[in-house]
């Protein structure tokens, strides 16, 4: 008998209890159930048709209420005592695919699985953060105050209470919706009841989840799954690899008895989860973000919802997961998820924003938080009733979920007359009232629920159920449920997915390798088997080396990329991280092995290395060994640092260390004690001592040229001659074999295989502390929001330590007849001073007949389809449409903001075309919220207002008008901090207000476009956006908005509408009516009336794309109606009265406000301020620096005056040109997020030019760049021992500076062209290692071949910063050779050394110095006299150079800011309009 029939057998046939009572059948999606183990824990479970079931079901209809809090009216209604044997009616019995899941619960219910129910019991539960409601942002000069730094430690982190003394119980089978303003702790309650801690400074009170307590269920964690409000995922990846990838991760180990494999599961469910979001279209479409184009913001979300119901889980908490989608599929979601819950008995709480009516009637129970205190938890039913009890009035057709949260508001709530005086005015007040109800008392009884027989039982069952889904082979406390093998192979394809899904990259990656291979191959082409190549191949083989670890260096970045994807997914409990590191590791080799194959085909034998077969495959496996090596190394480093800025600085310095300690620079004999550890731990140090000995074991070496004293016609059979300057050659000897050449650097071929056994076992190390660090990354963490203040504007925010809510706001009266904007007792102004100042507007806006096309890969697609429709003054239009249906590209066509693709039709001004001005007299809010994070408040608005106000209004008005738009949008009290990144710095909403002020303060003349303005608000803080919008338009602005889920009082606001379809076509344009009169009678003549409490904007989204469209063509019926016949009328109506009539608006004539000199102050300005509270990006700068010269220093400490420390010398400065990548690599994603903002809204805007631009980004740095080259110059100069004499360290400091500026122009130009971070940083190597091949360093100027010696040495800014450097520091000083380094040799015939060697010495040994003239024999000659006999081999022949060079490097750094430039123009391109 099969494991799976004993088991059945053994009775695992019930669940313990159906979702209203006892009961024994069960229904599961897969072996145990749906989700849960062994197959699920159901996909979803029918309820029992037994007696037991019957008698519970009756009782609770005779009682009205049964244990779980479900409510009669709900659920029973429909029934009489006779109806008991019809299946229980789920809330959701109307979704469509309500039989799908009665399909797969009549399967599980035939194969018997266990369910898999829990449930989540919390009492007292208070938890606290660290960090206050605001902190100070430190700026590069108040972090060094020392007293204040002291003073702020002792004071110890502020602990804040994020949630007080919370409590509850949400049962198997029950959701209970979480409700609460931004900020009021919703999404830290979530994460406490999702078990998820971390983050947190402390919690206190007792979880439980069934019976088990928080620290028993961290093992279930795939259990507990949690849907947070951020998409994460790999862009480039299309939304079928996703969730195959993530339904591969949860096949339970049993499946169906009708299934025949584990893929019939995994793609059955991967298609029930595609279809029951309405996503099957997007199967091969890119899942995207904001820069990879994929599927639309709504369709992300809706991914990674189903996402989170792919880990099969018991209970789900989800955090705001209709941000984003519109009201008809918000409400199709809450219905999936009632639909699983009532069948499969999962616990689902859920937190929402904007929830509509027919959203908040689906749930069993509601929790109402207010700044982290429970005012109210329990029936969904009764929590109205209990507000409006304490006075508190809710208006007809009002969202209740809104009104909830809106009783703490001063603002928003409404009072009964008669409760004026005696209403609850605080949190705590209202907490008051609520603990003296019967529901609290009701609600308490609950709590005991972890310790009832039915929760124990439960429990039991959902243990088995897991174990039974588990895999076998894996460990008993694990929590994921494939095996091991299967996650590797899973985690293994998605890896290469990755790869294909950014091909670009890939290619870009393998072409630069191939074009290295050739110009590093061609610069060291053909290297001759004597002395003088000895140099030249072994930089051919240390460079082989160095190109494969400057490729790794790209794996830090890709580390931070996918971390947070990778995160969410340890939350599943979808994979081990070994499994993800092991798959990386996979896909590595097979792209490793091309890379280095073809690298190693082209170099090796251009270079004409040893010709044999083993040595060829011994370079080429040892080439293959590091860089798998290098790139583990870089790869933990990526992984044990949560840091981006901490893991560059890290992988900067160790990169450094690496190369320099690697034998090449420095010979391992001439290493000083302190440092020579770093050799024994560089896999590079292995990796070159195996290609040395494998290219030179073996060999003999003729000594040559200048390595050959004395040499010449005269000497050409002598026999008195010896080896000069060639490391292991005997002294009196004219060759040197390849083995005594090996032993002068301590090498041996006896090594070789030993080290390439090194270089595995320290891969395998770097591997294994990759996979320790990648298991302990942990989500983010959880702190609550909090204000950053910049230290200076200290002074100014002393109001963050004093508010008090209640005496700012005064109370809003019960009538809701006209809207007003409240008063706020710090603002001194009036409604009417307010009204003067606001700029009205008395153009008229028309399209007509606009068509938007662009070109897809399948051909041209059109995304807007013969619009028409007018937007006048003093009116507020609403552009309607389901996801997708192409809203927002209708605002980016109206507002000229297209640079791809065709526009066809008219859009008008007034009757005329678009003024040059348009941009900027046309306010565009962007659904993104793009700032600058590190400016203040008022300080954006003012760069708004500075900028785009016309050029002849003073700026003491300018400024002037900032404060009234300050008071209107009511931000007193955040003015002076700073925007920040979400999480620290502004909440969503009042970034969104910050986005609607800096459009107004540039006073637009024309109107204001608005996209999704009210997206990822509460309700509050809609209707506020949207009351003041309504005030606008009240004093004569035109207002066009995008919305997409707006409640019935939102809807009332607007006057026109316009409703677009899949595709960009019109189902309705015109007015909307006194409580949407006019568009519910279009709607009901054309079949579609509105029932009367439903809300009209969710109605009719319902009609044109949802279940109620009944299959029509509505675009049809909207040409085929009068009202189409009459827009087009009135349209050529308006077009032809306005042209008529003289503009409205008059056009400066000017594309850009201001000046270009007042926009590049400004510009400037901002720019110095953002670099200045930078303290981060500025110390990680001086950090490189001071550590890179003191290592540089150490290195190469005291150098002396042989022949061998000539080269020394020319290697420390060569390695002063690497703080360069470092530096570059943390300035690129900087600059390309400055150029983000510019692009994304400023460009667009016509707020200033690309030149002002670029030159505020040029000259912020310079300030930093001088304190940077003095902080490199003082540690370095000094200890590697160089000339103290002011000329020349002035010199060469003067140098030192400007190559600051080269490289930060190189790094700039790449950034102000490159697509994104990860492509500049791929760019980088390649520019690097040419311009470092062709200085003359590695190759001496003789040896590089005429092709390249000719342009791209002297193009090169590199080769005129090591010449001048070396030639002030090097060319005074007297050489003296030290006894080894002597060319040691006899004289014929009693000759005293002086006559043997004159004709040498006139000749080709004029530079050499003789030592001992008048001896007879035992002559010894030193190779060089000076410094400067010493240059002139590397093209250095007088000391003027020194100056020429520096004149040349300074002509450099000026050109490569001109190319920054150059490039930015290039990528600026003009914005589409209508043709």
């Amino acid at each position: 008998m099969s494991t799976r029939d004993s088991w059945r057998n053994s009775g695992g046939s019930g669940y313990g209890g159906s979702r209203y009572g006892g009961g024994s059948g069960s229904v599961a999606f897969g072996g145990t159930s749906a989700w849960g183990a062994g197959g699920g824990n159901t996909i979803f479970r029918v309820l029992s048709r037994t007696t037991e079931y019957q008698s519970n079901r009756r009782s609770a209809i005779r009682s009205g209420f049964s244990d779980n809090g479900i409510d009669e009216e709900d659920n029973y209604s429909l029934y009489s005592e006779d109806d008991v044997n019809l299946p229980p009616i789920s809330k959701a019995e109307d979704w469509a695919l309500m039989p799908d899941v009665k399909n797969y619960a009549e399967r599980g219910e035939k194969d018997h699985f266990k369910s898999k129910k829990l449930g989540v019991t919390w009492e007292n539960l208070t938890v606290r953060g660290v960090g206050s409601d605001a902190a100070f942002n430190e700026n590069v000069l108040s972090q060094f105050n020392v007293p204040q730094n002291i003073k702020e430690a002792r004071q110890g982190l502020p602990l804040n209470t994020i949630i007080e003394n919370s409590h509850g119980c949400v049962k198997p089978g029950e959701m209970l919706l979480v409700l609460g303003r931004p900020g009021s702790g919703c999404t830290s309650l979530l994460k406490m009841l999702a078990n998820r801690r971390n983050g947190y400074a402390e919690v206190k009170g007792d979880i439980h989840f069934g019976s088990l307590t928080a620290k028993e269920a961290e093992k279930y964690r795939g259990q507990i799954v949690m849907n947070t409000e951020e998409e994460l995922f790999f862009p480039t990846l299309t939304v079928g690899q996703t969730m195959d990838f993530a339904t591969r991760m949860n096949v339970p180990y049993h499946t169906f008895s009708d299934q025949h494999s584990d893929k019939d599961f995994q793609q059955e469910y991967r298609d029930f989860l595609l279809k029951s979001m309405g996503i099957t279209h997007t199967f091969d479409t890119k899942v995207g973000n904001e820069f990879v184009r994929g599927v639309s913001g709504g369709e992300r979300k809706r991914v990674s919802i189903i996402e989170t119901l792919a880990a099969r889980g018991s209970v789900f908490c989800w955090d705001n997961s209709t941000r984003g989608l519109d009201a008809n599929t918000a409400l199709q979601y809450t219905k999936a998820v009632r639909a699983m819950t009532d069948v499969v008995g999962l616990t689902s709480i859920v937190s929402l924003y904007q929830a509509g009516n027919g959203i908040y009637d689906l749930f069993d129970k509601v929790l109402v938080l207010d700044q982290g205190k429970e005012i109210y938890y329990g029936p969904r039913k009764e929590a109205r009733p209990f507000m409006e009890e304490l006075g508190f009035v809710c208006g007809d057709g009002a969202n209740v979920a809104d009104y909830l949260t809106g009783v703490t508001v001063p603002t928003e709530r409404q009072i009964r007359s008669g409760y004026e005086s005696s209403f609850p005015r605080t949190a705590d007040e209202i907490r008051t009232h609520y603990a003296r109800t019967d529901t609290k008392a009701a609600m308490q009884k609950e709590y005991a629920y972890p310790q009832s027989e039915e929760a124990k039982a439960n429990t039991k069952e959902f243990k088995e159920s897991v174990a039974y889904d588990t895999d076998k082979t894996l460990p008993k406390n694990s929590p994921l449920t494939v095996s091991f093998p299967k996650q590797v192979k899973a985690c293994v394809s998605r890896q290469y997915q990755i790869i294909w899904g950014d091909k670009p990259t890939f290619i870009i990656k393998q072409l630069a390798t191939l074009l290295q291979a050739l110009v590093v191959g061609s610069l060291f082409y053909n290297s001759s088997k004597d002395s003088s190549g000895l140099f030249s191949k072994s930089g051919a083989m240390f460079f082989s080396l160095l190109y494969q670890a400057l490729m790794a260096l790209s794996e830090v970045t890709d580390s931070f990329a996918g971390r947070p994807v990778l995160a969410k997914h340890k939350a599943f409990a979808f994979f081990h991280p070994a499994a993800f590191c092991l798959a990386q590791i996979a896909a590595d080799i097979p792209v490793l092995l091309f890379q280095v194959t073809q690298f190693s085909l082209v170099l090796y034998f251009m270079v004409a290395l040893k010709v044999t077969a083993s040595a060829f495959f011994t370079y080429w496996i040892t080439l293959f060994a590091t860089a798998m090596c290098i790139t583990a190394v870089m790869r933990a480093i990526g992984a044990v640092f949560s840091t981006f800025d901490g893991a560059t600085k890290l992988s900067g310095f160790w990169f450094s260390a690496l190369v320099v300690y690697s034998g090449y620079f420095i010979p391992k004999t001439q290493m000083h004690p302190w440092f020579v550890w770093i050799y024994w731990i560089d896999p590079l140090s292995y990796g070159f001592e195996i290609l040395l000995s494998n290219e030179f074991h073996g060999q003999t070496i003729q000594c040559q040229n200048n390595n050959l004293i004395p040499n010449g016609p005269s000497y050409i059979n002598s026999p008195f001659k010896s080896c000069a300057g060639v490391p292991g050659a005997t002294q009196g000897a004219t060759s040197v074999s390849g083995d005594q050449y090996l032993q002068s650097f301590s090498y041996k071929h006896s090594h070789l295989w030993r080290n390439f056994g090194i270089i595995w076992a320290w891969w395998a190390f770097f591997v294994f502390v990759t996979i320790v660090a990648t298991s302990n990354w942990k989500e983010m963490a959880g702190k609550s929001g909090f204000l950053l203040i910049p230290r200076e504007n200290a002074k100014k925010n002393a109001q963050h330590l004093t508010r008090d809510e209640e005496s700012q706001m005064k109370e809003k009266p019960a009538s809701r007849g006209t809207v007003t904007l409240y008063d706020s007792s710090s603002s001194s102004m009036d409604e009417k001073t307010v009204d003067n100042q606001l700029i009205s507007n008395t153009s008229v806006f028309t399209w007509k007949d606009l068509t938007y096309t662009v070109k897809t890969p399948s051909g041209d697609r059109v995304l807007l389809d013969k619009v028409q429709g007018w937007v006048k003054p003093g009116m507020l239009g609403a552009l309607m449409g389901s996801s997708g249906a192409g809203k927002t590209t209708l605002l980016d066509v109206l507002a000229q903001r297209k640079t791809e693709g065709t526009i066809t039709g008219s859009i008008l001004v007034d009757g005329r075309p678009l003024s040059v001005s348009f941009q900027r007299s046309a306010g565009y809010c962007e659904q993104l919220d793009i700032h600058e994070p590190t400016a203040t408040v008022r300080e954006a608005l003012e760069f708004s207002a500075l900028l785009r106000q016309s050029r002849n209004t003073p700026k003491e008005e300018k400024l002037k008008y900032v404060d009234t738009i300050i008071n209107l949008l009511e931000m007193q009290d955040i003015e002076h901090t700073l925007v920040g990144r979400t999480g620290a710095g502004l909440s969503v909403e009042q970034r969104k207000r910050l986005t609607i002020g800096v459009e107004l303060v540039a006073k637009p003349s024309i109107l204001i476009f608005l996209d999704e303005p009210t997206s990822g608000l509460d309700g509050q803080a809609a209707f506020n956006t949207l009351r003041f919008l309504r005030k606008l338009a009240a004093v004569g602005q035109a207002v066009l908005v995008t919305i997409h889920q707006p409640s019935a009082s939102l809807f009332k606001e607007f006057d026109t509408l316009l409703l677009l379809a899949r595709g960009g076509k019109t189902v309705y344009f015109g007015d909307i009516g006194e409580e949407a009169s006019i568009l519910k009678a279009y709607f009901a003549r054309n079949g579609a009336p509105c029932p009367h409490e439903v809300n009209p904007a969710e109605h009719m989204i319902d009609v044109v794309s949802g279940a109620a469209s009944q299959g029509r063509d509505w675009n049809q019926i909207w040409l085929d109606s009068p009202e189409h016949k009459g827009v087009s009328q009135e349209v050529d109506r308006i077009v032809k009265e306005a042209a008529s009539k003289p503009p409205g608006t008059s056009d400066d004539g000017y594309e850009f406000a201001m000046p270009l000199w007042q926009q590049t102050k400004l510009v400037t300005h901002r720019m110095n301020v953002a670099l200045y509270r930078n303290t981060e990006y500025v110390n990680n700068k001086f950090a490189l620096h001071i550590g890179s010269a003191l290592f540089n220093g150490f290195s190469f400490w005291k150098i002396g005056n042989g022949v061998s420390d000539l080269q020394l010398k020319l290697f420390t400065i060569f390695n002063f040109i690497f703080v360069a990548p470092g530096v570059i690599a943390q300035l690129q994603p900087l600059f390309i997020d400055r150029r983000d903002i510019y692009e994304f809204r400023e460009k667009k805007s016509k707020m200033y030019s690309w030149v002002a631009f670029v030159t505020g980004l040029i000259v912020s740095e310079f300030p930093y760049l001088c304190i940077c080259a003095v902080l490199y110059f003082a540690p370095w100069y000094y200890t590697v021992g160089f000339p103290t004499d002011s000329n020349k360290s002035g010199a060469v400091f003067f140098v030192m500076l400007f190559y600051e500026f080269i490289y930060t122009g190189i790094g700039q130009f790449v950034a102000a062209y490159a697509p994104n971070a990860v492509f500049a940083s791929l760019v980088n190597p390649a520019i690097i290692t040419i311009l470092v091949s062709f200085c003359g360093v590695l190759v001496p100027y003789s040896q590089i071949q005429e092709f390249w010696r000719y342009w791209i040495y002297y193009l090169n800014p590199f080769n005129y910063l090591v010449s001048s450097i070396l030639t002030f520091t090097v060319f005074d000083v007297k050489v003296v050779c030290k006894p080894h380094e002597f060319a040691l040799f006899d004289t014929p015939d009693n000759q005293t050394c002086r006559e043997y060697l004159t004709p040498y010495m006139e000749g080709l040994g004029s530079r050499t110095n003789l030592i001992n003239p008048d001896a007879t024999s035992g002559c010894r000659v030193c190779q060089y006299r000076l410094g400067s006999d010493y240059l002139s081999t590397l093209n250095i022949s007088d000391y003027y150079f020194g100056w020429r060079d520096a004149a040349i490097v300074v002509i450099f750094a000026i050109s490569s800011y001109v190319m920054v430039y150059a490039l930015m123009k290039l990528r600026t391109k003009a914005t589409k309009t209508a043709e």
